[in-house]
């Protein structure tokens, strides 16, 4: 499995930085977890395969950009761009975004080929198909309700914690798989802005070393993700503090591989 966490920011020469605005993962060159940047950063190639984008929560960082993606493919698109999510968050996109104000309601328009926009409602706790995936998604603890990913292609498995704080589901679900390669998670805020972490339902160092203490998989790679990017190298000066086996920052515009 593949994954790559795209770029959402630029330097003045056009430079892709590692400023993380953002949020868009890419599995496969075909499948978008939550779709921040997917109009911005993907290539040509990806652009024409990736018709599947599993959507955790409607939080604008995690979908600034599908409507613009879908929109610049609508005159091409031969089969619907596929939004995958919880009917919570079908009914916030709905009624937030494309609602004819925001953006058209691309749920009920066509193009010479047919829809172009398709909504396909996810189970919680159950496992579910996305293209080539096996997905299950589990619920978790941030200020909507969002939910945290598994993401197997049968030979590998890959969580995403999603915008989490402190939970009990994710670790429950992720300690009853078989195995378990990687760890996306997040680490939002530093740890003297605790207060404001917990306020929003983010993760710190400090209360990520003290939720990975609740995984019995060992071995795994473990991502920390979704750093505001104000505060980056102080967030990672203190995740090198935590002395975690394998747990690193993940490098946006990197595909990784396990």
């Amino acid at each position: 499995m593949n994954i790559q966490l795209l770029h959402s920011s630029f330097d003045g020469d056009g430079q892709a930085t590692a400023d993380q605005r953002l949020t868009c993962y890419l599995v496969d060159d075909c499948v978008a977890v939550d779709a921040g940047s997917i109009a911005i950063d993907l290539t040509d190639a990806q652009r024409e395969s990736v018709r599947d984008i599993i959507i955790t929560h409607p939080h604008m960082d995690h979908i600034a950009s599908l409507p613009i993606f879908i929109d610049d493919l609508f005159a091409s698109l031969k089969q619907p761009v596929r939004v995958h999510a919880t009917q919570v968050v079908i009914d916030s996109l709905e009624r937030d975004v494309f609602n004819w104000n925001v953006y058209p309601r691309f749920s009920e328009l066509t193009n010479d080929y047919g829809p172009v926009m398709q909504y396909v409602p996810i189970p919680v706790g159950e496992e579910f198909r996305v293209a080539h995936l096996h997905v299950t998604a589990m619920a978790v603890n941030h200020i909507v309700p969002t939910v945290g990913l598994v993401v197997s292609d049968e030979r590998t498995t890959v969580a995403f914690s999603s915008d989490t704080a402190e939970t009990d589901e994710l670790w429950e679900v992720l300690n009853r798989l078989p195995r378990l390669d990687a760890l996306l998670i997040e680490a939002s805020f530093p740890n003297d802005m605790y207060d404001l972490a917990e306020v929003t339902r983010h993760l710190t160092p400090a209360s990520l070393d003290h939720e990975l203490q609740k995984l019995s998989h060992n071995g795994l790679d473990i991502l920390a993700v979704h750093l505001k990017p104000t505060y980056r190298e102080q967030l990672i000066e203190e995740k090198k503090a935590l002395e975690i086996p394998k747990l690193s920052v993940m490098e946006p515009g990197r595909v990784y591989t396990w």
